[in-house]
């Protein structure tokens, strides 16, 4: 039953009107039908078929999502927001709602938040606290889905929700989220409109009007775009016309909304434009919709409030008072509120006075009652301005004082940071487009879309820094040129990616297909011994040849042969790709389209695999070449030898001439010299101390590339680490150091060299969404310097104690990053014995003075085990932890 509240399903619609329209009981009917879950409160009993650690459904969250919607709205009409304040303009000595206690109660009651014989204050504490549990199940289902739309879609009406709350930070937070998840290549459809539209709803009632209209203004495009392909709607969709209609509608009422705040400011030449498109969208909307629609009123408002702004008053009024009659039998609050406002407005600009007072007294009322801010301020400007003109100071006194006091000072300045906010947050988007690409472009075959040489290399040697005991097969396509010859090079093209996708449908999900050159790949086995290794590349040999590659305009059958080596203690990626690579070669020299493997235990060819040709020398009989054939003590003798003396692995394997191979068979001659021993060498120790730092800002890339080359060439030994990285910057970077180029979007860092084995944990708690690339940096460059890093964002001052007893703070050293919430970095100090750096930041407020308040908070703080770094400087305080925890990992 939850699927059914899934948008774009009808249940949805039908349930979100009735909230719209403040319908509560009527939406609590249509839920009740839905099957509800226990309380979040109450462990849940696991169902049989239910498979472990499975995610939440969205259909579970959009029903979580809608709950907590109905219950906010209840929460509202009782005169309180989500978290249980009470909502400004009620009585000052309204105490906040115990949460505590509807928490109790909500455990002891077994999840019901309303009973006939509780106390209303409890029963809206109940309500606040399952609203609660309701939203933060939800969000996280969301966070969970695959589906960038869903998600958008529920983060959409979750800023929604927060704003009925009038917890404007969040609600701008959400609105963040989803506008980023919207991406411009997103398919045209009802949902897409749909979520468009709500963050476009969003976006105006956080006063950003012009933001607000390019997000409708794309609503409409989108729906026109989806009534045009009969592919795109489906049976639960709007009808196409009704869908444009009412985008074009929602269009409409923004046009006319902004052109008479343009109108009020007394710049009439700048909304003229405004309000004749919104009269053009309401007239086109009227014309497209049938006559029972419930989107007939809402076109009707549109046309009459564009009328009006065009000074059309007595053209207006009629269509005005017929949408009021309409809204009111309806039952449609929010329509009726715009209606009210609007007939209000147009009465009041043809001089009847009187009418116009009721009208937007009515308007100001449903406005306040069902939180909508933008009618509310607009119904009170008009009525002190009504009774401005009226000289009736007495009744005009208030509604101003109503006016200037309703949070527009913060809303303007909310409005500045959610600007500022968007804007990074859009720039990081983009950085992170550019680095995916970037990642593409230096780790993906353009033609097999495979990984390529250089991701198979480092990942090869991640593998074997690891310990891990891998097996590398060399996989060669059996004469190719023969296959270009005949089909031409578009034909040999196709043949390269079938064999790749026969390669990768061939082998585990853990194991790694990657083009390496022509055409020739290699696969990765991750702990898989040459045998098992054999088993699966001769299933592979088989189902290549069985393709029918006539398909492809080819008469002989295509076939492959590769070679498999395993590693073993003391090999690198070098010595153990020769070593696949060598007996590759033997398969290819026995006749082709073969598995041949190498034993990585005693350095032989495997039991049946081909031998090469036996040398020869000059002689014998009738000049015909004699094989020469040692005598059986001396290959006993000198495989001894061999065996004793040579280093472990394959590393013998790259020093020409090759070792002594055997085909395995008991007597078989030894099939070359015997190898030198090999000289011992000592890998290059790794220096202490913290990377070398490039600061990329205000460096062209060309300056930057030469610089790390510098630094490479004086510290060998260390990372390069470059900081404050334009995209373009850390595309050149990978290009010229491919594998040895290590990179974080997110903190516009990179690093060039040796990594260091990590010693030490360290903890980067990040406060909140414009601290996020300050605590990127310093988790990357911590790691770079030499210890493991976790990072946590969005943390609170609430969530502290949560995590510390959940142990998610183990670490040897805490930095916390922290700008708008400062004193987060001062209450972590008391509740920890790990010592604590403090990173003041900007916060999204770049200005001289941004960040001096986090850093004032932080400096006057007086709680122990606490060091302070300097603003936004992620990358002293990576240093510095990562110094912190190395010397405590390397304590016995």
């Amino acid at each position: 039953m939850h699927s059914s509240l899934v948008p774009p399903g009808a249940l949805h619609h039908r349930v979100t009107a009735a909230l719209s329209n403040w319908q509560l009981d009527d939406a609590e009917q249509l839920l009740s039908g839905v099957e509800r879950d226990p309380s979040p409160y109450v462990a849940a009993v696991p169902t049989a078929d239910a498979p472990e650690g499975a995610p939440t459904s969205l259909g579970r969250a959009w029903a979580d999502t809608l709950r907590a919607e109905l219950l906010v709205r209840r929460l509202r009409v009782a005169g309180f927001t989500l978290v249980g304040d009470p909502v400004a303009g009620n009585s000052p000595a309204e105490p906040a709602l115990d949460l505590h206690a509807g928490v109790a109660e909500l455990i002891d009651g077994q999840g019901a938040p309303s009973r006939e014989d509780a106390d209303p204050r409890s029963e809206s504490a109940s309500r606040a606290a399952l609203a609660i549990a309701l939203v933060r199940s939800a969000k996280a289902a969301f966070d969970a889905a695959d589906d960038d739309l869903q998600r958008a879609a529920g983060l959409a009406r979750h800023a929604r929700i927060e704003l009925l709350s009038r917890r404007i930070d969040a609600a701008m937070d959400e609105a963040v989220e989803a506008a980023s998840l919207l991406d411009p290549a997103l398919p045209p459809s009802a949902l897409l409109v749909d979520t468009l539209g709500t963050l476009a709803g969003v976006l105006a009632d956080l006063e950003l009007m012009p933001l607000a209209l390019d997000y409708q203004r794309r609503a409409h495009e989108t729906a026109q775009a989806a009534a045009a392909d009969p592919a795109v709607l489906g049976p639960e969709d709007p009808d196409p016309d009704v869908l444009v209609a009412v985008a074009a509608a929602r269009l409409g009422e923004l046009c006319a909304e902004l052109g008479e705040g343009l109108l009020d400011d007394g710049a009439p030449e700048s909304a003229a434009p405004y309000f004749s498109e919104a009269r053009e969208l309401a007239e086109r909307a009227l014309a497209q919709l049938p006559p029972d629609t419930a989107g007939i009123v809402a076109a009707q408002v549109v046309h009459g409030w564009a009328l009006v702004g065009m000074g059309e008053h007595a053209a207006a009024t009629g269509p005005l008072r017929a949408a009021v009659r309409h809204s009111a039998a309806a039952a449609d609050r929010d329509r009726l509120a715009s209606a009210q406002l609007a007939l209000g407005r147009a009465l009041r600009r043809q001089g009847e006075e009187r009418a116009a007072d009721e009208h937007l007294v009515a308007a100001l009322g449903l406005a306040t009652e069902h939180g909508l801010p933008r009618l509310r301020r607009a119904a009170l400007r008009e009525l002190c301005t009504l009774h401005a003109d009226l000289d009736d100071a007495g009744r005009a006194l208030p509604y101003l004082q109503a006016y200037l006091t309703d949070e527009l000072d913060r809303v303007d300045e909310r409005r500045t940071r959610w600007v500022e906010l968007f804007g990074r947050r859009k720039s990081l988007l983009e950085t992170e487009r550019a680095a995916g690409q970037l990642r593409r472009q230096a780790y993906e075959d353009p033609l097999t879309h495979l990984p390529n040489r250089r991701y198979a290399e480092a990942r090869l040697d991640g593998l074997l820094a690891a310990g891990g005991i891998p097996a590398l097969a060399v996989v060669d396509v059996d004469r190719f040129k023969s296959i270009n010859d005949s089909i031409g090079h578009p034909g040999g093209d196709a043949v390269l990616r079938v064999v790749g996708e026969l390669l990768v449908a061939g082998v585990r999900d853990t194991d790694e297909v990657c083009r390496w050159a022509g055409d020739e790949f290699v696969i990765l086995l991750p702990e898989t011994t040459a045998e098992q290794a054999e088993r699966a590349l001769e299933r592979i040999r088989a189902s290549v040849a069985r393709y029918p590659w006539v398909e492809l305009g080819l008469d002989v059958p295509v076939t492959i042969s590769a070679g498999i080596a395993s590693a073993t203690r003391g090999d690198d990626r070098k010595t153990l790709f020769a070593a696949a690579d060598g007996v590759l070669y033997d398969a290819k020299r026995s006749g082709r389209d073969r598995v041949v493997r190498l034993s990585a235990l005693t350095q032989t060819r495997a039991p049946g695999a081909p031998a090469a040709p036996a040398p020869v020398t000059p002689g014998g009989t009738g000049g015909v070449p004699a094989p020469v054939l040692p005598r059986p003590s001396d290959d006993a003798h000198h495989a001894l030898a061999a065996v004793r003396e040579e280093a472990t692995g394959f590393a013998p394997l790259v020093d020409p001439p090759h070792p002594p191979l055997s085909s395995g068979r008991p007597g078989d001659p030894l099939l070359g010299p015997l190898p030198r021993s090999p000289q011992p060498t000592t890998p290059a120790p790794v220096t202490a101390g913290g990377p070398e730092a490039v600061w990329a800002t205000g460096r062209s890339t060309e300056q930057v590339l030469a610089l790390v080359r510098q630094t490479r060439r004086e510290q060998p030994d260390r990372p390069a680490l470059v900081l404050r990285a334009a995209p373009e910057t850390l595309l050149a970077l990978a290009a010229e150091h491919g594998a040895a180029a290590t990179m974080d979007a997110l903190a516009m860092a990179a690093a060039v060299g040796p990594v260091p084995e990590p010693v030490g944990r360290t903890t980067v708690l990040c406060a909140g969404g414009a601290d996020a690339p300050v605590a990127a940096e310093v988790a990357f460059v911590a790691r770079m310097a030499g210890t493991s890093v976790t990072r946590l964002d969005d943390v609170s001052v609430s969530r502290l104690r949560a995590l510390l007893d959940g142990g998610s703070l183990v670490a040897d050293c805490l930095v916390v990053v922290a700008g708008m919430d400062a004193y987060l970095a001062t209450a972590i100090g008391p509740l920890t014995d790990v010592p604590v750096v403090a990173v003041p930041t900007s916060a999204g407020q770049p200005s001289a003075f941004g960040g001096l308040g986090a850093l004032m908070t932080m400096l006057n703080s007086s709680a122990p085990g606490v060091v302070v770094s300097t603003i936004d400087n992620g990358y002293a305080a990576g240093v510095f932890a990562a110094r912190v925890s190395r010397r405590s990992g390397e304590r016995p």
